[in-house]
């Protein structure tokens, strides 16, 4: 197709053309895709900021289970710990030592629904077939922490989520869902993290994960959109020829 401009013409061939499309498309479509994460970037650390300053807030078992709009939200709940079957989540490191975070199920007082409390870090043997000791007395009680999601892998194998037969038993991600099947009532998909200064836990340094900033998203943003206007600029420039 051609375009004339007086003594000047546009020409767009069509292989360039279909080229150009296709790179302005994909361009366009990162640069909105960043501007989108910002957006949920600014939005969720709004409400992560806002969890942490708020009231503490009583668990029930109809309080909404959402562990992303939970996080860092200061929870307490009344009940009892389910010390018959406990969970050492594996591959856990501290201070560049391997060991386990200990997670006990809580049960909620008069409800069937349980959430998993981390009980913190304990060291793990040298020789793996012998387990840590993490007993204790259940006994009914009133506890406090902060939800968060469960502990994250950078590569799932298979089968990682399926907990060991031994008491406590070794599971290497958490699956809030095959767990409780495991103990046969229902969990919250979120975890809580015990408070350092209640009794019955271990080695408690709980972070706050960092995560890209929205602003970074936006200057990937406007990399994108630069790379299309100049994408655009060029191929006028390509396109654009003067009659002889």
């Amino acid at each position: 197709m051609i375009i004339k401009i007086g003594r000047y013409s546009i020409k767009f061939a069509k292989l360039p053309t279909l080229m150009f499309l296709c790179l302005l498309s994909l361009l366009l479509s990162l640069g909105t895709w960043q501007t989108h994460r910002a957006t949920e970037k600014r939005d969720f650390l709004q409400q992560q900021a806002q969890n942490q300053v708020v009231d503490t807030v009583r668990l029930s078992a109809t309080m909404n289970d959402n562990a992303e709009t939970l996080r860092y939200r200061k929870l307490e709940v009344i009940g009892h710990y389910d010390v018959a079957q406990q969970f050492l989540i594996d591959n856990q490191i501290s201070e560049g030592k391997a060991g386990y975070f200990v997670f006990t199920p809580f049960i909620l007082q008069g409800e069937n629904k349980g959430v998993l409390v981390n009980r913190g870090w304990i060291a793990a043997n040298p020789d793996r077939t012998q387990l840590p000791d993490v007993s204790m007395i259940a006994e009914p009680t009133l506890i406090s922490g902060r939800a968060n999601t469960f502990p994250s892998v950078g590569i799932k194998i298979a089968g990682a989520e399926i907990p060991t037969d031994t008491q406590p038993a070794v599971v290497q991600v958490v699956n809030s869902q095959v767990l409780a099947k495991k103990l046969g009532y229902p969990l919250f998909s979120f975890q809580l993290e015990l408070n350092k200064e209640l009794p019955n836990g271990f080695k408690r340094e709980w972070h706050t994960s960092t995560i890209m900033p929205p602003e970074q998203h936006t200057a990937y943003a406007v990399q994108w959109f630069a790379l299309a206007f100049t994408l655009t600029v060029l191929f006028i420039v390509y396109s654009f020829k003067k009659s002889s």
